[in-house]
């Protein structure tokens, strides 16, 4: 395998050798542009984007200060949504579903260095992929480590370090995570009752 190969692969790699040194830097040139566009520059911010990720869905809007180590390791989906600061260290592919939203300054993190001082020193590291499902929330601060997958419509509360798979359908919080809850018909009900009242008071106005 390459270098860049085992770094995908979840492999020992070095950074820097091989194509990865430029490839970093192509993607800090994109984020300095990205980072300094006008929040007018609709259409300018989608094309920095599609340059920067391996593939991005319709109605993305991500704010500053976005921060990935590549970006090409990056793949959202339709209508997602970041508030400020959010971090995506991609050296490990990150996928993002649909309808997602995250709140200012989560981090995904798949990079991981050796227990072993030695080896770390030397500049040897591996990555794990994260794969966040479709209508996920994930709140402020939160933090997701290498080699997680969250279910579907899960909800990740405030400062919570997510270092395990989350099912599906849940709502989670903590360091580390774990459920507190499942999501479930009365949350629904309760939700689109208020969704309902809204919309009859607005329809009047």
């Amino acid at each position: 395998m390459t270098n860049e190969e085992r770094m995908k692969s979840g492999e020992l790699y070095i950074a820097s050798k091989g194509d990865l040194p430029a490839k970093q830097r192509r993607a800090r040139l994109l984020m300095e542009k990205y980072n300094r566009t006008s929040i007018t520059d609709l259409t300018g911010r989608r094309e920095l984007l599609q340059q920067l990720f391996g593939a991005v869905g319709e109605h993305v809007y991500i704010e500053p200060r976005l921060a990935v180590d590549y970006g090409e390791n990056i793949r959202v989906g339709d209508r997602f949504y970041a508030n400020y600061d959010p971090i995506m260290l991609d050296v490990a592919p990150i996928t993002i579903g649909a309808d997602v939203m995250f709140g200012p300054r989560v981090s995904l993190l798949t990079p991981g260095h050796p227990l072993d001082a030695a080896v770390r020193v030397a500049g040897y590291e591996y990555a794990k992929p994260i794969t966040i499902g479709d209508r996920v929330w994930i709140g402020g601060e939160v933090t997701v480590l290498g080699g997680v997958t969250i279910g579907d419509n899960t909800v990740v509360g405030a400062g919570a370090v997510v270092t395990k798979d989350l099912p599906a359908n849940v709502v989670a919080v903590g360091n580390p995570a774990r459920v507190l809850r499942p999501l479930g018909p009365e949350d629904a009900a309760t939700w689109q009752a208020q969704r309902a009242a809204y919309d009859a008071e607005f329809a009047q106005q």
